[in-house]
């Protein structure tokens, strides 16, 4: 069993490759939610997973596939990082609320409501007029409750993640996001938002790519530190993770196919983007999956202590999977 703290990133895009697979066990990474889906549909998705297949076939001693918290717990005592399927747009489920069961079963285990645009089910941060949750949306929340897919609302308007988190009958996850008050990208939540989240028992995955920081790329590691105590403070220790948003590798064309998608034909630079279309550097305190010991160890500088240290590096977000990724409970006999 690995030495180190338990350790988990809540959200990753990468350009998957060996060396990024070696990165994370070098990181001592236990588990990580990747991206398998952003605008395709459901044959679309399927081939991303043929190709996660492929990987799991090809580097057997440094990934797995995980559907479980016991899951995870089996990688990291094999040395190992369980890699967590998801999805941030409903793209996959299509128009169709059959399809929540069936991308379940493919081992997904997170679906966003919408991603920065209206979706079938919610509207995105990047709209005008969030109209909420819709018919469409209620009726996917009591599945994806049903089943154990996760609802992620990191793209989502506030009046839809609101009612997201009012609707749902189990806890949902911003897995990707900062304070809104600390930063003040469109992307960030209120603190509105932060508190729901936490009343309902939720999960908060702090964003470290640079268009959600304060001073973005030039952001510091204190700053970031002082940022998480600051939300402790606000909502305990407990809701709180991290979420990297880490795009390692990518082409700056993905960007742009993670922000306009097949919505125009035109271009859309996104938020904070418009002199920098491609990807912003990371700040130089994380780089890469190696970098996780100095986000502990600026932690623990911060004043947090060992116990809630181990909380915000992995074991909060393995609560959460062992509470989230199961069947709903039977209602019980009286």
């Amino acid at each position: 069993m690995s030495a180190n703290p338990l350790r988990v990133d809540g959200l990753q895009y990468s350009n998957w490759s060996e060396k990024i697979f070696r990165q994370l066990r070098e990181g001592g990474v236990d588990a990580v939610h990747v991206t398998i889906a952003y605008h395709e549909n459901l044959r679309e998705t399927i081939l991303n997973i043929e190709r996660w297949n492929t990987w799991f076939e090809r580097y057997p001693e440094l990934i797995v596939q995980a559907r479980s918290g016991d899951d995870v717990r089996r990688a990291q005592e094999t040395g190992r990082t369980a890699i967590i399927f998801g999805l941030q747009n409903p793209s996959p489920i299509e128009d169709d609320i059959g399809l929540v069961e069936v991308v379940h079963t493919l081992g997904v285990r997170f679906m966003q409501l919408s991603y920065n645009n209206q979706s079938l089910l919610a509207s995105g941060c990047y709209e005008s007029v969030d109209s909420g949750i819709t018919r469409m949306g209620r009726e996917v929340i009591k599945e994806m409750n049903r089943v154990g897919l996760v609802i992620d609302m990191s793209h989502s308007g506030e009046r839809s993640t609101l009612e997201a988190i009012d609707l749902s009958e189990r806890p949902i996850t911003i897995s990707h996001a900062n304070p809104h008050s600390w930063a003040a990208a469109l992307r960030n939540k209120s603190d509105t938002v932060v508190k729901a989240l936490a009343s309902a028992g939720g999960m908060f995955g702090f964003s470290l790519y640079p268009h959600h920081l304060k001073g973005k790329s030039a952001c510091t590691l204190d700053d970031f530190c002082a940022m998480v105590a600051r939300t402790a403070e606000l909502i305990g220790v407990e809701h709180l993770g991290l979420g990297s948003d880490l795009c390692q590798d990518q082409p700056d064309s993905v960007v742009q196919w993670m922000r306009t998608g097949r919505y125009t034909k035109g271009v859309d630079y996104g938020e904070g983007s418009a002199a920098q279309p491609g990807f912003p550097p990371q700040p130089g305190w994380f780089q890469d999956s190696r970098d996780f010991a100095n986000i502990e160890d600026g932690l623990r500088a911060t004043g947090f202590s060992p116990r809630e240290v181990a909380l915000l590096m992995g074991e909060n977000w393995m609560r959460f999977f062992d509470q989230s990724f199961g069947p709903a409970a039977a209602p019980s006999e009286s």
